[in-house]
């Protein structure tokens, strides 16, 4: 009887081992070519025109890295891990990644093809879509490289979104070509931010922009015609679709940024008490901000407004912290797990090198933003940004953030920032 369990227990281990030895040999090593790669995300089955991610694998004795290319911006994602025949790329600072499979061409164990999905993990539902990207051959780049001298469409529009409905907003685009050899590109700003950088092509007398960030998958589609903009579309990852259409107008301005949210009658200060990083409570009434200039910067590490926020923030810090001023950011994560809202803010943290004050609110979204803080009217975005003097009153709230994408909105907003700010501290 032993010596049968022997046996089988023999020709079990015999068959196991097979096993490895087979997928072992099946699932080969493969290394991805190193150089620029031209990738397309399926945001939905009905899209004919797919989003496309332009970017660049690079490899640094055995350190791997990505760079997306989204028309100036450069995003590096440096967290790569290969294994046997797939690659998964952690994006920076948001929660999301790639998880995929490499192909290999002619030469064997040498990827060409990388077929997978992107997961946004801040998303709950319909955050997965398909994504496939291929090695740049000669023919892609010199398609890449061709001239779009017949863009129409420099200058400023005055954009309506969902016209006609009960959600129908105002956008300023501002789109742009500065070299003929280059693709369009341009942006969005709205009174609640912009859609950062955006890069496409223009063909006959269509228009397609589009953004990947790590946070944000963005489409816009549209057709011009002389000084209109008809027919237009805008996809937002696999979740969200909505109408546009434009009309030309260099002249057309949206609202003050400093009117739309603001203190409720009766009110001239803002109070809470949230937990820091290390778990302790932080408020506003601590001594750390007495007799200080105090900016609070109410935001999320999933939006990528607030992340362009942050850079702009952390050295702006750095740079008058010794002459006064404090910055707090209120961090509405997506997730209602401590450690990991922790974890998520630590990463954006390190990535900007911001030494000021992360609180953690446990709250998301808009609503829960402007419960936590019932002394404003309303929260209508993310980021909004507080601005108080050394004696607690609040002198301005900004809405929303004119990032780099903005070109002179946000060298105005710097400047304007700047000399706000040295005024409170030297009062």
């Amino acid at each position: 009887m032993n010596k049968r369990k022997t046996f089988f227990k023999s020709g079990i281990t015999l068959v196991v081992s097979l096993l490895f030895f087979c997928n072992s040999v099946l699932a080969q090593n493969i290394t991805p070519i190193t150089g620029p790669w031209h990738g397309i995300l399926q945001l939905n089955d009905s899209l004919m025109t797919p989003l496309e991610v332009h970017f660049e694998l690079k490899n640094s004795s055995g350190k791997w890295s990505m760079v997306i290319i989204n028309a100036e911006e450069r995003i590096l994602a440096d967290e790569i891990i290969l294994k046997s025949d797939s690659i998964f790329i952690k994006m920076p600072v948001f929660d999301s990644e790639f998880k995929c499979a490499l192909e290999a061409g002619e030469k064997p164990g040498e990827g060409n093809t990388i077929k997978g999905v992107w997961i946004n993990h801040a998303r709950k539902t319909k955050n997965t879509i398909p994504f496939t990207a291929y090695i740049c051959t000669p023919a892609c780049k010199q398609e890449l490289e061709t001239k779009y001298s017949d863009f129409t469409g420099i200058g400023i529009w005055e954009c309506d979104f969902s016209p006609g409905t009960k959600n129908a907003s105002k956008a300023k685009g501002i789109f742009s070509q500065p070299d003929p050899a280059k693709l369009p590109s341009g942006t969005f700003l709205t009174e609640t931010g912009d859609y950062r950088f955006l890069s496409g092509n223009y063909s006959g007398d269509r228009l397609y922009l589009s953004c990947f960030d790590g946070s944000h998958a963005f489409l816009f589609t549209g057709t011009i015609k002389g000084d209109s903009i008809v027919d237009g579309h805008f996809y937002s990852g696999a979740h969200h679709h909505e109408p546009w259409v434009a009309k030309r107008n260099d002249n057309f301005q949206l609202r003050n940024p400093d009117s739309l949210t603001y203190l409720k009658p009766g009110f001239t200060k803002v109070d809470f008490n949230f937990k820091n990083l290390e778990g302790k409570n932080v408020s506003l009434q601590d001594e750390k901000f007495k007799n200080k200039v105090v900016i609070i910067q109410i935001m999320g590490t999933w939006c990528p407004n607030c992340m362009d926020e942050t850079k702009f923030l952390a050295p702006f810090y750095d740079k008058y912290n010794s002459k006064g001023l404090e910055v707090v950011a209120l961090a509405f994560e997506r997730t209602d797990d401590f450690n990991k809202a922790v974890n998520n803010i630590q990463r954006s943290k390190t990535r900007f090198n911001a030494k000021y004050e992360f609180l953690i609110t446990m709250k998301t979204g808009k609503d829960q933003a402007s419960e936590a803080l019932p002394m404003l009217n309303e929260v209508m975005a993310f980021p909004t940004t507080i601005y108080i003097d050394k004696k607690g009153v609040v002198r301005k709230i900004y809405t929303g953030f004119n990032g780099p994408a903005t070109g002179e909105a946000h060298t105005k907003f710097v400047e304007e920032t700047t000399h706000f700010v040295e005024k409170l501290l030297s009062e």
